[in-house]
């Protein structure tokens, strides 16, 4: 099990849940009412998944894949800690993951 913080933009709101290997921190979001809309559904075709990962708990996720850091390009408040949630699968080895929502999101498939 991963502990996964939320923290909303503003920093005000924090919110827990427990996830299970093999998810996705996408899903796990939304199941539990992040404001990450999802639009291509995972498919890294847009950029409101985008979160910002705390510090701490980055170099334990793996590296971003080119693709992925090429939609970051497009995402707003994008910071050097910034990944795409759909890409981000939850493991064994992952005991906490802390994540902040961005203050905005481009929706780029529907432009």
């Amino acid at each position: 099990m991963t502990l996964v913080r939320f923290i909303s933009a503003d920093g005000s709101t924090i919110s827990e849940v427990e996830a299970k290997a093999g998810e996705r921190l996408l899903d796990v979001a939304q199941a539990n009412g992040q404001p990450l809309e999802g639009t291509c559904e995972g498919q890294m075709a847009c950029s409101t998944c985008h979160v910002i990962v705390a510090g701490e708990d980055f170099d334990n996720l793996p590296a971003a894949s080119e693709e992925e850091e090429d939609m970051l390009d497009l995402a707003a408040s994008v910071t050097r800690h910034s990944r795409l949630s759909c890409q981000i699968w939850l493991d064994e080895a992952l005991a906490r993951l802390t994540v902040r929502m961005p203050g905005a999101s481009h929706n780029m498939q529907g432009r």
